[in-house]
């Protein structure tokens, strides 16, 4: 009972504080590097964020697939500013956040796009995503700052179930084990060694097959749902 109600706690935490960074400067707190950012700015960082990631990246996203007939799902979509760049690229894009301030941004980002599509979720589960499955899953600098590992270990289980045999699911997590994160902590989240990212993909299903920069704030996984035998 005492851990439910701690984990409850957390999400509120995460809700409230996500609102609140939202309607302070939202484009601040999801991309850091600048305090006033022109629309133009803020999407093309966005653009260039899946240049270097996705782009660059094609051979393990797609396997063959066309982009344009593919179900692409983004945990932690803030203010839309990867979501934008992510449908220019793939035929069906949902995004979801634990933030309804950051929704409601990330609505107006893309509206243009009718086959993008943004939720507000309960920060720990995948539930408000329409039943179907997904060809790829992308998160991005958006664990590092959830501060706790049964919360994030959720979000990969919840990953596994709605991604295709086979599909990958690269994210970030926090590398820096010398970053200590409190309990309230809704800024700075837990971090993971290289054992610990192996052992959490083990555990959920997944085949861990590449990872970069352990040690590092931005630690980036490959995380691959093994095909049905």
């Amino acid at each position: 009972m005492a851990e439910s109600i701690t984990l409850q706690r957390q999400l509120e935490n995460m809700r409230r504080d996500w609102d609140q960074r939202a309607r302070e400067n939202a484009r601040h707190y999801v991309a850091t590097g600048q305090t006033d950012w022109t629309d133009e700015e803020f999407f093309r960082s966005g653009e260039l964020s899946v240049a270097g990631d996705i782009l660059n990246d094609m051979e393990n996203i797609c396997r063959g697939k066309d982009p344009k007939q593919m179900r692409v799902l983004e945990i932690g979509c803030g203010a839309g500013r990867v979501t934008r760049a992510l449908g220019r690229v793939f035929g069906e894009v949902h995004g979801v956040d634990v933030s309804g301030e950051m929704i409601e941004r990330a609505k107006k980002a893309v509206a243009d796009q009718p086959h993008v599509h943004v939720y507000q979720n309960n920060g720990y589960d995948l539930s408000v995503i329409p039943v179907g499955d997904f060809d790829f899953a992308y998160s991005f600098i958006v664990f590092q700052h959830i501060p706790s590992r049964e919360i994030i270990e959720n979000y990969v289980r919840e990953v596994f179930r709605l991604l295709r045999p086979g599909a990958l699911f690269k994210f970030q997590v926090q590398g820096n084990l010398k970053a200590a994160s409190s309990p309230g902590e809704t800024w700075l989240g837990v971090s993971y060694s290289e054992g610990q990212a192996k052992d959490m993909a083990h555990r959920c299903g997944f085949e861990p097959r590449y990872s970069h920069g352990a040690g590092d704030q931005y630690f980036w996984l490959w995380f691959f749902k093994k095909p049905v035998a």
